[in-house]
Formats: C-alpha cells, sequence, structure tokens
C-alpha cells in the first residue's frame, strides 16, 4: 500500500465519519492529500517510509484569524475544533501508526491553511498570479498545488484552485521551453567538445549534467507536465510514454559514464541524437519554424512565438 492509498483509506474509514459530525464545518473543508511528499506524486516505495510516512490526510481551508471573514473560511475557534476532531482519530492504521501531533496541528496532515499554503507554493493567498509571477514559481511548488487527490470537496474550496493551476500558460510555457532550449545548445552542442579538447572532463560532465538537466525540463514543457523535484525527474520523465522513456535512458548514460576519448565521442554522438528528437517534437507541435540541427536557433524561434510583449521581451533565459 502506498501513501495514497494508504491516506484515501484511512479518510473512507475515518475521515467522513469525522467531517459528518461537524456539519457547520464540512462545506468550508476539502480533504485529500496534496503538497510535498513523494507520496503525494505516487512516487513513494518501501525506503519512502522512512520518513513523513503516517495513515493520515489533509483538510484544506481558509482560516480567518480575525475571526469575522468571508463565508467560506473559518474562524480560528472552528479551525481549533477541527484540528481537534483530527487529533482524536485513532492512531494506528493497517501497521502505521500517527505520530503524536500538537493540538494545534502543523506538519503534513491535518488542518492546512489554504491560504498560507498557497502563499508558500505560489506567492500569493489565492493562486491568482500574473504572466511573470508564473514564470518565477517553481513548477515543482505548482506541482504541490495541482497533484496529488482531493477526496472531498463539497463546498468547491480548493477544486477551482487546482484546476485554475493544473498547468502553465501557454506563453510562459514557451518562454520557458525557449530557455531549455538554449541552455541544452550552449552545454551539449558546443561547450562539450571544447571542454574535451581543452582537456576539462570536470568541466564537460558538468557540460553533460546541463544538457540532460534541460532537456529533461523541456520534455516535461513538451509533454505539458509541470517537472517536480530532481530527485523524482527521472521517474516523472519515464512515465511519460515511450519517446520520453527512451530519452531518460540516453540522458541518465550521458551523466553517468566518463569522459576518455572514446565515451566522449559516443556521447557526442547522444547529445546530436537527443537534440534532433527534440527539434523533431517542436516541428511536430508547430512551436518553431527554424529547419536545422542547431538548438539555438530553435529557441529564439520559440521565443518569438510567445505572444505577451512583455514576455517575449525579456532575457531569453528568464523562465530558467
Amino acid at each position: 500500500m502506498n501513501g495514497m492509498e494508504l491516506a484515501k483509506a484511512y479518510f473512507e474509514t475515518y475521515g467522513k465519519a469525522m467531517l459528518a459530525a461537524l456539519p457547520d464545518l464540512e462545506n468550508r473543508v476539502a480533504a485529500g492529500l496534496a503538497g510535498s511528499g513523494s507520496e503525494c506524486l505516487g512516487y513513494d516505495d518501501d525506503i519512502s517510509q522512512d520518513h513523513d510516512f503516517e495513515p493520515g490526510f489533509c483538510l484544506f481551508a481558509f482560516v480567518d484569524e480575525e475571526g469575522d471573514g468571508t463565508e467560506r473560511s473559518l474562524s480560528r475557534r472552528e479551525a481549533f475544533a477541527l484540528e481537534r476532531a483530527y487529533a482524536k482519530l485513532p492512531k494506528e492504521f493497517e501497521g502505521f501508526k500517527r505520530p503524536m501531533m500538537s493540538p494545534v496541528g502543523g506538519g503534513r496532515r491535518g488542518l492546512i491553511d489554504l491560504a498560507e499554503f498557497l502563499r508558500n507554493t505560489t506567492g500569493t493567498p489565492d493562486g491568482n498570479m500574473t504572466l511573470e509571477d508564473w514564470l518565477r514559481v517553481p513548477e515543482q511548488s505548482l506541482l504541490e498545488v495541482s497533484g496529488g487527490q482531493i477526496f472531498a470537496d463539497p463546498g468547491n474550496i480548493f477544486t477551482p484552485v487546482r484546476e485554475k493551476l493544473a498547468y502553465l500558460p501557454e506563453d510562459v510555457r514557451r518562454k520557458k521551453l525557449a530557455g531549455c532550449l538554449l541552455l541544452m545548445a550552449q552545454a551539449g552542442q558546443y561547450n562539450y567538445t571544447r571542454t574535451i579538447r581543452h582537456g576539462e572532463t570536470g568541466a564537460a560532465q558538468l557540460a553533460c549534467f546541463t544538457f540532460a538537466e534541460n532537456a529533461i525540463h523541456a520534455a516535461h514543457l513538451l509533454g505539458k507536465k509541470y517537472m517536480p523535484y530532481y530527485k523524482w525527474s527521472f521517474k516523472s520523465l519515464r512515465s511519460m510514454g515511450p519517446f520520453y522513456e527512451e530519452l531518460a535512458d540516453d540522458l541518465e548514460g550521458l551523466i553517468s559514464s566518463g569522459n576518455d576519448a572514446e565515451t566522449a565521442e559516443s556521447k557526442y554522438f547522444v547529445i546530436e541524437d537527443v537534440a534532433a528528437r527534440i527539434i523533431d517534437k517542436l516541428m511536430d507541435a508547430g512551436l518553431t519554424e527554424a529547419n536545422c540541427g542547431d538548438l539555438e536557433k530553435h529557441a529564439y524561434s520559440v521565443n518569438d512565438f510567445v505572444q505577451d510583449a512583455g514576455l517575449r521581451n525579456l532575457h531569453i533565459l528568464s523562465g530558467v
């Protein structure tokens, strides 16, 4: 049983009844599992159970500290009642134990002030962002909001925000993609062989890392999927389909092999092959009008088709 399955089963067994016993609050609370942690993305395994793994779920609600807020908000007194109800739920479920909790909650489970959660992930209390905001906020943070699962949201407290933040605006996607392509060109197509000729094998490996990191990001952008925290980036890439799985294998080879003369020559051809496949995807999607194998030219072509003039005229690397 992974973390999401455990959370959902715990909610079905205990959470539904807990909320039903608080009818005045039920429509102002969304229950589910979202935020940071591999279990929110379905990436957890047995090793993941060494920390932050427990039977429990999140209760997302807007908490009005002043007690005079909007109809959908909980007063501090109501929030405290909900926290106490959650704290009283069974401490053990399916062989897993919940840690001791403070009566005022906290951590990754229990009551989470939705405005604070959104400020921490998006920089805004409601998820309303400008194009520049979208460009600055890390995609892994946007994934914390839009990923995971919501088990119940009868009052539509969290669901509309998640839908709004489900993926990047198209102009922002193109701006980020342009930056990734340019860094891929500089690190892989240009600087890798130059560092090898200089005898700078450490710098050559850094060039491979930079190329691979930006290729992974570009692939996520092409697939319209948020780039997760780096340690899950390969797992995410491999989950996107055969094209992306093959890409992951090649990129893993680039960053896990050495830079002796024979290997370096092979790696150069891998870099060019990865570049060619990414370019094919760009052209198939109508994202570029360049017609060559030079990723730098494709980067500027992608940037040229950003519709918002302010965003288009920002430095091409401003999204990465």
